[in-house]
């Protein structure tokens, strides 16, 4: 019965309506905005944007060219542009009231032009502008202008170079194609952009955890090393916090592998899903058990500045690596075929693990998916035994005794899960 009530309804009515409706909900809006900013002076009132809606709509319904429509815009614009000059003569003025009085006159063809969605996007858009002007104060202070920078940066790579690069391969050497190597390096760059960002506006000062977190979003061998260093530098704080930070970048980075995986190639990584949750399972009940022991040592805040991760050199360099591992995994591949890429896996695993384990997911090599999923366990595995060794040398104390000793037990179980799952 809603329905077929809502149907007799002439569309024409309901735009109307609409229009009216949403012209005085923004007007409303509009006035508080000025009174609680204290605006003595400004264009127009609730009902003077219910008004400016109606002509808006009204213009533009009445002729099918949309001359009229045009020529109230004009109109319109002309009388808001001489109200503005008028006062800014006289006194400082924004041009935000006249802008946003032009918004209101596009409410009409909105309404009937786009989808519901789009027009309640809209409306919810303005009355944010309105709304929020003390949260977007406070963004636009905060903002330095190197973030600027850094967005636009990663904006060209994803946006501009991708869109140019062709869908084929590179040589007939190496199985990837342009398109695919570009690719892996803007969801890596994404990865470390998202890490840079929590880093710097939300855990400016951050406990070792923390670090140990965000810092294996963007790389677990970084995190591994930024901690071994500050646990050698204050050996009062507890082992059992810095165990539980370094193992915490171990987990982030089966985190970060899953999800890169899922984006390239969903089959290896359903299969990939259980041995990684089980590790990420027991490292986080491991964790658990280390912070839940009462210590008395002072908790360690990690300040270090953070370096944007979007440098076109880094992806420049990754890119070639990316490259570099296509080539051996195709070489190793055809002459020595599914035990050798598992050896290529664990030496790989004592270097960059990223760009190999995406060459491999991205090219075409005569292997079975088992043996790509052995290739990503060995090499996350081994890159586990190079962490233990990294933070053991730069701590040189008992504070990462016990992070070693799981990283090692995880590059054990990684060699014999993966050698156990090839049969």
């Amino acid at each position: 019965m809603i329905m077929e009530f809502y149907s007799g309804i002439p569309p024409l009515l309901v735009q109307f309506v609409t229009t009216v409706a949403f012209s005085f909900v923004v007007g409303l809006e509009f006035r508080s905005y000025h009174y609680a900013n204290d605006y003595k002076l400004h264009f127009g009132s609730t009902r003077t944007f219910v008004l400016i809606g109606i002509l808006g709509f009204i213009l533009y319904t009445l002729d099918a060219s949309r001359l009229l429509f045009a020529a109230g815009l004009l109109l319109l614009g002309a009388l808001l542009l001489v109200f503005y000059w008028r006062l800014s003569a006289e006194r400082s003025f924004s041009l935000f009231s006249t802008l946003f009085a032009l918004l209101i006159y596009l409410i009409g063809p909105i309404a009937s032009l786009f989808p519901s969605w789009f027009l309640v996007l809209f409306i919810v858009v303005l009355i944010l502008l309105l709304g929020e002007k003390p949260l977007i104060h406070r963004i636009s202070d905060q903002l330095a202008n190197e973030e600027i920078v850094t967005l636009a940066k990663f904006l060209i790579i994803s946006g501009v170079i991708l869109p140019l690069l062709p869908d084929q391969a590179v040589s007939p050497m190496l199985p990837v194609t342009y398109y695919r190597v570009w690719l892996a390096v803007i969801i890596v760059s994404g990865f470390s952009y998202l890490s840079y960002l929590a880093n710097s506006y939300f855990f400016k000062s951050r406990s070792l955890l923390i670090t140990g977190l965000l810092g294996g979003l963007y790389s677990s061998t970084a995190a591994t090393v930024v901690i071994g260093r500050r646990a050698h530098d204050l050996t009062s704080v507890s082992g059992r916090t810095v165990s539980s930070a370094l193992i915490m970048a171990t987990i982030m980075m089966y985190v970060r592998l899953l999800a890169i995986i899922f984006m390239f190639d969903w089959k290896v990584a359903l299969q990939l899903l259980t041995p990684f949750i089980i590790i990420i399972l027991l490292s986080i009940a491991t964790i658990i058990g280390l912070l839940t022991i009462k210590n008395h040592a002072p908790e360690l805040h990690d300040v270090s500045e953070v370096k944007h991760p979007l440098e076109l050199s880094t992806a420049i360099i990754f890119a070639l690596l990316f490259i570099l591992f296509a080539f051996l995994t195709q070489y190793i591949t055809s002459n020595y075929g599914s035990h050798g890429l598992k050896s290529l896996a664990v030496i790989v695993g004592f270097t960059d693990i990223d760009p190999f384990i995406l060459s491999l997911l991205s090219g075409k090599f005569i292997v079975p998916d088992t043996t790509i999923v052995s290739a990503v366990i060995l090499a996350s595995g081994s890159n586990n035994l190079l962490k233990a060794a990294y933070a053991v040398a730069l701590a040189r104390n008992r504070s990462v005794l016990l992070a070693a000793v799981w990283l090692i037990f995880l590059f054990v179980i990684s060699i014999l899960y993966a050698y156990k799952y090839a049969w």
